[in-house]
Parts: C-alpha cells; sequence; structure tokens
C-alpha cells in the first residue's frame, strides 16, 4: 500500500477489531451450542472483515436487492462467522447468534436459504465456486466472492467450475481460498504450499494472487487487484492459520469441528478483546451505486405444441428442444445449459433463439448443475440438460439444489434401454429413484412430443427443482396440442365400464400398454390404460378410482430399475387400497441391442404386459 494517513490507520483498525469480533462471535455461539467449527472460522476472521466491511457493495439492511455483490461460504461449516458479519452489518441483533444449531434458528449448523443473504444451501464441500459462478454469469454488472477452505480443493468440482470460469473470461467472479493447512482428520494435500495453489488457477486462466490471510492491508490490495482485472477471474490464495487467536489451539490438529468448552472460551475471549485496537463501532456500508427493482415475475405465455396426431413420428427429447427454444424466445428469465450433448437433447435449437443465454458447460456435470443454481438465485429460470444417466455424477449438487430449494430445471435424455446399442453405460435407469427421493422436487415423465414440450412448459413455471426424463426413440404423437397437462395429474388413455385391470405407464411404455390394450381387446378382456405423466406428486385420487373401477388389479410397466421408480410410486399411492399390483421393470444389467429387442428381453413389451394380465386373470 501506498504511505497511510492517519484515518488510513484508523480504518485499518476498525478492520482489524471487527475480525476480531468475528472470532469472539464465533467462539461464543459455538460454546453455546456445544458444536461447531470456530477455529475454521478463527482463519477467515480477517477475509470476512476486509470484503464485509470495506470491499463489497451491498444494502445491509436488504440482502435480497439484485444489485448487491454476492457472497458464497463454499466452506460452509464456518457458518457462524457468516452470520456473525450479518449481525456485525445490522442485519440481525448479535444476541441471535447465541441460537446457532438450535431447532427453531435458522442459524443452522450450515447454511441454507431460509436465511435471506444465502443462495444455495452449502456445507457439502466442492460446490460453492460453481454457484459462484452462475451468480457471475447471471449478473455480470455485480461482483460475486466465493470463499473456499482448502481442503474442499480435493473435489474434482472446484476445478470444474475453475476450469469453465477461465473459459468464460468471468471477470466479476472474485474467489478466496482460505489455505489453513488443517482438515478434519490432519493436514491437507497441499499444507502451505501457495505457489501449488498459483500454478493450477493460472493453469486455468485465473488471476492468481497470494497473501498472508491476516494482514488487513495485503488483502485489501488484493481484492482492489481483482476489480482492475476485466479479461478473466480473480484468486486471493490466503495463507491463514487455524484457529488464529486462540492461544494454545493456533495450527494445532485435533480442533477441526470442536467447540470450545465454557472455561476455555471465556480464556480465549478474554485474550481476544485484550488484542482490540480501538474498539470503533461506526461503519458506512458500499451500498450498490444503483438499488436492482425486485418485480413480480411476469406470467409464462407460449404457443401450444405445433405436433399432429398420426403425423410425423418425434422424440420427446425433440420435444422438449423445440419448446424449450420458444420458451427462451418469450421469457428473457430463461438460460440453458448443456453437458456438450446438444446435439442430442436438442438444447442446440435454444442457442439459436436465445444465444446469450445459452452456456455450453461441456463435459463437468457437476459444475453445470452448480452454476444452474447460481443462475436461480438471481431470479433466473435454468434449463440444464444432458443424458440422464450423467445426472448421476452432480446428484449431490441436485441433493443441495432441493436442501435449498433452488429453481433449477433438470432434463435428462435417453433414458432407459429403450435407447437401444449403446449398452448400459448410457442408459439411464435409475433417475427416477434418486430424483423421486428429494421431498420438493417436481418429476415429469412425458410420453410424446405434445407431452414433452407442456412438461417444459411446466417446469418453468413451478416453483423449486423439477426433474423432466425423456426419451430418445422417435414416436407417435398421441395428444392433440390443445390437451391439459399438469403438474400432480396423470392422463387416462383408455377406460371403460366394463375394465378388469389397470395398467399404469410413462414415457416409452406408454406405447407398450397401448399396444398391449389392443391385444387384449382382442381377446375380449378390456383394461383401462393411465399414462402417469407426473410421477411427484402423483395424482393418487385418479389412481385410486381407475383401481377401483379396474377389479383392484393393477399392472406398473416402467423402462426403469424396479426400485425406487414408477411402480413405486403407484404402489404407495394406492397403500391404503385393497389392490393386487405387479410391477413390470428392468431386473437385471441390461444388454445391448435394438430398442424393440431390449423391450421384450427385460420384460417391459406389450407381451410381457399381457402375459402377466393373463396369469392374474
Amino acid at each position: 500500500m501506498a504511505s497511510m494517513t492517519q484515518g488510513d490507520t484508523v480504518a485499518l483498525g476498525l478492520l482489524a477489531d471487527r475480525a476480531t469480533q468475528l472470532r469472539i462471535d464465533s467462539v461464543r455461539a459455538t460454546t453455546a451450542a456445544g458444536s461447531g467449527h470456530p477455529t475454521s472460522c478463527a482463519s477467515a476472521a480477517e477475509i470476512m472483515s476486509v470484503l464485509f466491511f470495506s470491499v463489497m457493495r451491498y444494502d445491509p439492511t436488504h440482502p435480497k436487492d439484485p444489485a448487491n455483490d454476492r457472497f458464497v461460504l463454499s466452506k460452509g461449516h464456518a457458518a457462524p462467522i457468516l452470520y456473525a458479519a450479518w449481525a456485525e452489518a445490522g442485519l440481525f441483533p448479535r444476541e441471535q447468534l447465541l441460537t446457532l444449531r438450535q431447532l427453531d434458528s435458522d442459524l443452522e449448523g450450515h447454511p441454507t436459504p431460509r436465511l435471506p443473504f444465502v443462495d444455495a444451501a452449502t456445507g457439502s464441500l466442492g460446490q460453492g465456486l460453481a454457484v459462484g459462478l452462475g451468480l457471475a454469469l447471471g449478473a455480470p454488472d455485480t461482483r460475486v466472492y466465493v470463499l473456499l477452505g482448502d481442503g474442499e480443493t480435493a473435489e474434482g468440482s472446484v476445478w470444474e467450475a475453475a476450469e469453465i470460469a477461465g473459459y468464460y473470461h468471468a471477470s466479476n467472479l472474485c474467489a478466496t481460498v482460505d489455505v489453513n493447512r488443517l482438515g478434519q482428520s490432519g493436514p491437507t494435500m497441499l499444507q502451505h504450499h501457495l505457489e501449488t495453489y498459483r500454478a493450477r488457477f493460472e493453469a486455468f486462466g485465473w488471476n492468481a494472487m497470494v497473501v498472508d490471510g491476516h494482514d488487513i492491508p495485503a488483502l485489501l490490495d488484493a481484492y482492489e487487484n481483482a476489480t482492475h482485472v476485466t479479461d478473466r477471474p480473480s484468486v486471493v490464495l490466503a495463507r491463514t492459520v487455524k484457529g488464529k487467536g486462540f492461544p494454545g489451539i493456533e495450527d494445532k490438529e485435533g480442533w477441526h469441528g470442536r467447540a470450545l468448552d465454557a472455561t476455555t472460551a471465556e480464556q480465549v475471549v478474554s485474550v481476544l478483546e485484550a488484542s482490540r485496537h480501538q474498539g470503533i463501532e461506526s461503519w458506512t456500508p458500499h451500498l450498490p451505486t444503483v438499488h436492482g427493482a425486485t418485480a413480480s415475475p411476469p406470467a409464462i405465455s407460449m404457443r401450444r405444441a405445433p405436433y399432429t396426431v398420426g403425423g410425423k413420428r418425434i422424440a420427446s427429447r425433440r420435444g422438449f428442444g423445440d419448446a424449450l427454444a420458444e420458451l427462451a424466445k418469450v421469457d428473457q428469465r430463461v438460460f440453458v445449459l448443456d453437458g456438450d450433448v446438444r446435439n442430442s437433447t436438442y438444447t442446440e435449437e435454444a442457442e439459436v433463439s436465445a444465444p446469450n443465454r445459452f452456456v455450453e458447460g461441456y463435459i463437468a456435470e457437476q459444475n453445470m448443475v452448480g452454476m444452474a443454481i447460481g443462475l436461480s438465485a438471481r431470479g433466473r429460470i435454468p434449463f440444464a440438460a444432458t443424458f440422464s444417466c450423467f445426472l448421476s455424477r452432480a446428484y449431490d449438487f441436485v441433493r443441495m439444489a432441493s436442501i435449498g430449494g433452488n429453481n433449477i430445471k433438470l432434463a435428462g435424455t435417453h433414458s432407459g434401454v429403450s435407447i437401444g446399442e449403446d449398452g448400459p453405460s448410457q442408459m439411464g435407469l435409475e433417475d427416477l429413484a434418486q430424483m423421486c427421493a428429494q421431498p420438493d422436487m417436481t418429476v415429469l415423465y412425458p410420453s410424446d412430443a405434445t407431452s414433452a414440450w407442456e412438461a417444459t412448459r411446466l417446469a418453468a413455471t413451478v416453483s423449486g427443482p423439477c426433474y423432466i426424463r425423456l426419451g430418445r426413440p422417435e414416436s407417435d404423437v398421441i395428444y392433440p396440442p390443445d390437451t391439459v397437462f399438469a403438474v400432480g395429474k396423470c392422463q387416462v388413455l383408455r377406460e371403460s365400464a366394463n375394465d378388469r385391470a389397470l395398467i399404469v405407464a410413462a414415457g416409452v411404455t406408454t406405447f407398450e400398454a397401448l399396444a398391449a390394450y389392443e391385444i387384449l381387446r382382442g381377446d375380449g378382456v378390456e383394461v383401462r390404460v393411465i399414462d402417469l405423466f407426473s410421477v411427484q406428486p402423483i395424482d393418487a385420487d385418479t389412481l385410486i378410482d381407475a383401481a377401483r373401477g379396474a377389479g383392484g388389479i393393477v399392472v406398473t410397466v416402467e423402462d426403469h430399475y424396479a426400485h425406487g421408480g414408477l411402480g413405486d410410486a403407484v404402489l404407495s399411492a394406492l397403500a391404503g387400497e385393497r389392490v393386487i399390483v405387479r410391477k413390470l421393470a428392468v431386473r437385471e444389467i441390461p444388454h445391448s441391442g435394438k430398442s424393440s429387442e431390449l423391450l421384450d428381453r427385460y420384460g417391459i413389451s406389450a407381451r410381457h404386459i399381457v402375459g402377466t394380465l393373463e396369469e392374474i386373470l
């Protein structure tokens, strides 16, 4: 720094005192809770003080203001110091910090968006940088700051995000790595080898700066440097000491995730209080230049599906791609992310209709979903698409998005054995179980192009995370454009007063169910057929009425493994009924082959539906 004036000295003393206060608050909160990570908070105290009370532009009374700079605590176990920073900024009384981790407090052990200053749930390490990148891409006129721990840089997802951020020159993104040397069970791989961290980030195209993370002037210089770098993201690699300021605990192993007992806590607090410089209390926040307007989201209006019953055969994935391109035209909030399969998911159509809101995520599914989480926190409606099997690589991000209630929309194509010759590594056969395991996840499973179009529209309108399951094969269009679809509602395709059984299907097996209907009807057996469409929430009332009207005999058929899919969803809906339910599903690891061969080989073709019902009846 240049030679300091008396005012500069006072300002630095203020930041040092605030760092001390953040340490004190973190100790008191975790000791009151009887658990937590005070040493992980202590290493980041100067970083948090500099960011919150000098660098970031935000309105502390309106943390959701769209014009605010954003902060993501990727090392979510250091939540107490985040809460302490916002208390120090005046958002809520300091006394509230003592409710940390209590059942009736939103100050949870790791941050969630129940708090207005948290954009995404963190604590599953390695996710914050991807979220921060999404936040940065979603609002390039604000800055985004992400604080990572050094231990979490062992996660591959961190480097997925680092690579893509460098590729897109996300200059409004600034990461800080709190390199405090110690993980949970021992030292980190690199410990304090800061030059290795620098080389890795620079290799991905970042502006990387190594500083003493407890040196406030050095931190201020680094963040000032970052604001002037306009062609790449920046990272501050801060060498810190775990438990900094805690006598006898600093840089010692065995203190991760341990709250101090009351006696030790008071001793530490006494030492910290004695270290204050001048006890200055006043603070003037750096407000955003212009406050953002928070308007009610507009209603989504798009034309009906353009497909004709009995016309050209069209894959449901194509119906999704067509609808997404139309949706991106009519709603500026829609962003589209793809995992280098845009010519298979047909998101390439949205790339044409809205090129400035299309993000190629390449083969990095974790980062793709993480970016979607960040975009959703900016009020965008992000659709992230890849093969359904590859979303399993990003499932922890899906889980955290569900915890955070983030408004992300996932599309998984090439589901089930019906994809054909590519073999089991490409067949999503467990995705329904994964997605339906999240309580607030909407799961839609369209059968034809029209229902896929409507599923895409519905996904954009429903609040919270949503998954659309899509198939590869071309199929008949069975729904006219004016068919009404809704979340939580199914479609009754065939029924009569003489039905002796109910077949429930979705996706590709809907066509097998309809073929079985024709065979059985030719044999004089009437059956009811339902296209489930909405797997979660499920249309329990219609299913119950249909099962009762069909003699209590139900056959479910799905291109999915037997556990956790469509059949189990139907079983749960009918749990209180006196019914016989047979589940037809894929019950072994499948093989390559033609689509029709595989449907028959694994017991989910029309022939097997007919045989099962003949056996029961």
